[in-house]
């Protein structure tokens, strides 16, 4: 069961405001409201498929389909990171992959903005202080223990839903078999030279090994416990396109 913190009344107008401010094609597109009496609904965009942590052990999900949801949820996390063209940027605050819907060819879309903050593009204001809101398994250490919020803490939720991707598992299950939440057990694997033992089996032969490489060194930057040495959204999503690249060009080319 997810345990999500932090949540509340104001949930309802945080994510009402984001969705009619802010428009992009990897964020689920707003349809209307009710708010009346003790309804409050939000209506997204219909997304066939669902949410994305229903497919993270799906066959059918191909590494190249897996990339480019990633690189659509990057792409996302890029507009709301870079000041989406206003003077302010928008920090998630609860990037899981429960919260990325699929349509029907598998274009992802960044949904549930109820926990996420606005902060002004300053550049002298790099954090906002208030008690720790997300989930856990995906919520950034620093931030849980220290209540201090920086874009980086996106940046850390974002790399467990990378690896949720590669493994084929939610950070969930992990901690229901091996006792820890994924960003802890691909640490651990990570530091004994076994990172490649972490690729979910069934898509494993598909990735060329450049492509593995590089998505793996992106997404293991975004997890380091100094959030200085994370990437920002657009470093993940300059390499995540690289990663795609070295599949599509060299997949044809893997030993049969």
């Amino acid at each position: 069961m997810e345990k999500s913190l932090g949540q509340g009344e104001q949930q309802f107008l945080s994510e009402l405001q984001i969705l009619l401010k802010y428009k992009h094609k990897n964020v689920v597109g707003f349809v209307g409201y009710c708010d009346e009496k003790d309804e409050n609904i939000i209506v997204y965009e219909y997304a066939p498929k669902g949410s994305l942590d229903r497919y993270l052990n799906d066959t059918s999900l191909t590494w190249v389909k897996r990339l480019n949801i990633c690189i659509d949820v990057a792409s996302a996390l890029c507009f709301f990171h870079g000041g989406v063209g206003k003077q302010e940027k928008v920090i998630h605050r609860d990037i899981k992959s429960a919260n990325i819907l699929l349509n029907h060819d598998w274009k992802a879309k960044l949904t549930d903005f109820g926990l996420s903050l606005i902060s002004p593009l300053i550049q002298e204001i790099d954090y906002v202080i208030g008690h720790a809101c997300g989930t856990l398994g995906y919520l950034d250490p620093l931030y849980r223990e220290l209540g201090f919020l920086t874009i980086e803490s996106d940046i850390y939720s974002f790399g467990v839903v990378l690896f949720e991707i590669l493994c084929g598992r939610s950070t969930f299950e992990t901690k229901h078999f091996k006792g820890v939440y994924l960003p802890d057990f691909i640490k651990i694997k990570f530091e004994e030279g076994k990172q490649e033992e972490v690729v979910f089996e069934q898509i494993r032969e598909q990735i060329v090994p450049n492509s593995l490489t590089t998505f793996q060194g992106i997404a293991y930057r975004c997890l380091h416990s100094e959030r200085e040495k994370r990437p920002t959204t657009k470093e993940v999503l300059v390499e995540l396109k690289k990663a795609l690249g070295f599949q599509v060009r060299n997949y044809h080319n893997l030993p049969t």
